[in-house]
């Protein structure tokens, strides 16, 4: 589970949100009589860009969760965070509309895998055939959503690449139709998730699958949050630091 928020951090995430000068917006994508609600980012780029959809911690869309998708677009790519909470909410609202992180957590552990990689697929359709995109296709998630990020790469053949922020990996089965580099971030401080990496990287190679986990010293689990807050440590911050770089680099190769 990811460390708990705090409320300073998702004020900084949220101001930071309101000073940035690229254009985003809030857009709902239909999968079958679901609507899921989504936040897309376009960055400022003269060409068609490739698309990373952006998977929301354990605790839902936060705006830590829309700052993290802007930063994406920062980079160059059009980002695209749906909330996969979207109708599971009171009164069947979305992630914002829980009275506490307890609870969307909560409801997050309900969500049926196969409508979770339903929405995944319906929001992946929408944003490649947007007209600023060029086709190309990545998906990133963080804590919850990095297993779901690997999960997808066993569900999605188009993937370019799959970034899993420390999340668990699928069953060693569903590694079986995975078509894309799976690039793994890991805090050297989360032993429960780091743990299953040696395990991966066996069940992976033994597919023909390409695995590449990088573990940062000292940071704990949700470092990429984490490294980000006001109050941030130390280990935390230099392994967020050193995964932006890491990650803009491979985008860069999509």
């Amino acid at each position: 589970m990811c460390a708990g928020l705090s409320v300073s951090a998702q004020d900084w995430a949220r101001a930071r949100l309101e000073k940035s000068p690229r254009h985003g917006e809030w857009v709902d994508v239909k999968n079958g009589s679901r609507t899921v609600h989504c936040f897309i980012v376009y960055p400022e780029v003269k060409n068609r860009a490739a698309a990373v959809i952006v998977i929301h911690e354990i605790f839902g869309l936060t705006p830590w969760a829309r700052n993290a998708a802007d930063e994406v677009a920062a980079a160059g790519y059009i980002a695209i965070a749906p909330d996969l909470l979207s109708g599971a909410g009171p009164k069947g609202g979305g992630s914002s509309d829980f009275a506490s992180t307890d609870d969307a957590m909560a409801a997050i552990h309900n969500l049926p895998p196969a409508q979770i990689t339903a929405d995944l697929n319906a929001v992946a359709d929408y944003v490649k055939a947007l007209p600023a995109a060029n086709g190309k296709l990545a998906v990133a998630g963080f804590c919850w959503g990095g297993g779901q990020t690997f999960r997808f790469a066993c569900n999605r053949p188009d993937l370019k690449a799959a970034f899993v922020f420390y999340g668990p990996p699928p069953d060693g089965k569903e590694m079986q139709n995975i078509k894309c580099p799976v690039h793994g971030f890991y805090g050297g401080d989360d032993a429960r998730i780091s743990a299953t990496i040696p395990a991966t990287e066996k069940l992976m190679k033994a597919a023909g699958k390409t695995y590449k986990p990088v573990t940062y010293a000292g940071a704990g689990h949700g470092f990429m949050r984490a490294g980000e807050q006001p109050d941030a440590a130390e280990a935390n911050q230099k392994a967020h630091d050193q995964a932006w770089k890491r990650l803009k680099a491979l985008l860069g190769k999509l």
